[in-house]
C-alpha cells in the first residue's frame, strides 16, 4: 500500500459509512456520467503520447539499464526507465519548487507512485528512505509539509503562516544584520542598491515565497513514525482540498479521500498554480500522472476482463 491521507482525521469516523456507500456512489456515478469518462476518470488530463508505453507493454518486462532488474515500465529502485522505454519519449515537468518525498522504510518500492514524480520532474524532486532525512530547521520560513492536522492550513494561506516564520526569524537574527551591513550586499549587486530598511522588507518578502514542500510516502497507519519525528517539528503544515483517489491500491477501511503520492503532489500543485502563482491553470503538472493514468486504464481493463467490475 502506498497512500497518505490528505484530509482531516475527523473523516475516519465516516471511513465505515464511505465504505457502504462507496458501490452505491459508483454505480450512481456510472448512470450520470458519459460513458468516455466512466472508462477513466483521468481522460481529461492534457498528457504526453503514451505510445512508448503501449509498446513497452506489448515487449512485456525489460532490464534496468543501472542494476539490470527485470522491470515493466521503470526500474522503482534506481528511478530510471527500462530499456524498452527511451528517456528521450518521457515527458519531463519543470515545477515551480522543489519537492522532497520521505518514504517510509516499511513501504513497498514497487507499490509506490512516488517513483513517478522522481521519474518525471528529475530536477525537482528528491526521494529520502526514512530515517535519512535533512534537517529542515534553518529552513522553515520556506518550507511546508503536505499533512492533515489540527494546526494544518489551506494552499491559499500558504504566504500569510509562512510570513509569521520569516519575522520571527529575523528578528532571532538581528545581531547577525548588524555585524553583516545590508549595504555590503548592494556593492555585490549593484543593480539592487536599496538603504537597509528596504533590503530588510525585500529579505521579509522573499523569505515569504515557498521553496520546497514536503510529502511522506507511506500508509496513513506508517505516518506517525515519520510526523513525530523532530526534524519535521516546527513546519508549517499543508492541508489539500478533498478530492477522490483513481488509485487501484485503495487502503482497506479508508475513505476514497486518501491519495496516493503523485496524486497528492499533482493537486498540490494544481491549487498552488492557481492560489499562489495566481495563474489560470492549463494542465501543467498533468504529465505527472504520465505513468499513473496509463497503469490505471491497464489495471481497470484487466479487472473488466476478469469480471470483477
Amino acid at each position: 500500500q502506498l497512500t497518505m491521507s490528505l484530509n482531516s482525521p475527523a473523516l475516519l469516523n465516516e471511513e465505515s459509512a464511505q465504505g457502504a456507500k462507496r458501490n452505491t456512489e459508483c454505480m450512481e456515478s456510472l448512470l450520470q456520467t458519459p460513458s468516455s469518462i466512466q472508462d477513466n476518470p483521468l481522460q481529461q488530463l492534457q498528457l504526453a503520447s503514451q505510445e512508448v508505453l503501449e509498446k513497452a507493454k506489448k515487449s512485456g518486462r525489460s532490464k534496468c539499464p543501472r542494476c539490470n532488474s527485470s522491470r515493466m515500465f521503470y526500474c522503482y529502485t534506481c528511478f530510471v526507465p527500462v530499456e524498452t522505454v527511451p528517456t528521450k519519449e518521457i515527458p519531463t515537468v519543470k515545477l515551480p519548487l522543489k519537492i522532497d518525498i520521505i518514504k517510509h522504510p516499511n513501504e513497498t518500492d514497487g507499490k509506490s507512485t512516488a517513483v513517478h514524480a522522481k521519474l518525471l520532474a528529475p530536477d525537482d524532486v528528491t526521494i529520502y528512505k526514512y530515517p535519512c532525512i535533512p534537517e529542515y530547521k534553518e529552513k522553515r520560513h520556506e518550507i511546508a509539509l503536505i499533512f492533515p492536522g489540527p494546526n494544518s492550513v489551506s494552499v491559499k494561506d500558504i504566504a500569510f503562516h509562512l510570513q509569521k516564520y520569516t519575522k520571527k526569524s529575523v528578528c532571532s537574527s538581528d545581531d547577525d544584520y548588524s555585524r553583516e551591513p545590508l549595504l555590503k550586499q548592494a556593492k555585490i549587486e549593484p543593480e539592487a542598491e536599496k538603504n537597509p530598511n528596504e533590503c530588510i522588507s525585500s529579505i521579509r518578502s522573499e523569505g515569504t515565497r515557498l521553496k520546497k514542500i514536503i510529502f511522506i510516502d507511506s500508509t496513513w497507519n506508517q505516518t506517525n513514525k515519520i510526523i513525530t519525528d523532530e526534524r519535521l517539528q516546527g513546519l508549517l503544515q499543508i492541508e489539500l482540498k478533498t478530492r477522490k483517489t483513481c488509485f487501484w491500491r485503495h487502503q482497506k477501511g479508508k475513505p476514497d479521500t486518501y491519495l496516493s503520492t503523485i496524486e497528492a503532489i499533482y493537486y498540490f500543485l494544481v491549487d498552488y498554480h492557481q492560489e499562489i502563482l495566481k495563474e489560470s491553470y492549463k494542465g501543467q503538472y498533468d504529465n505527472l500522472l504520465f505513468f499513473f493514468s496509463f497503469m490505471y486504464t491497464l489495471i481497470k481493463d484487466a479487472k473488466c476482463c476478469a469480471g470483477k467490475e
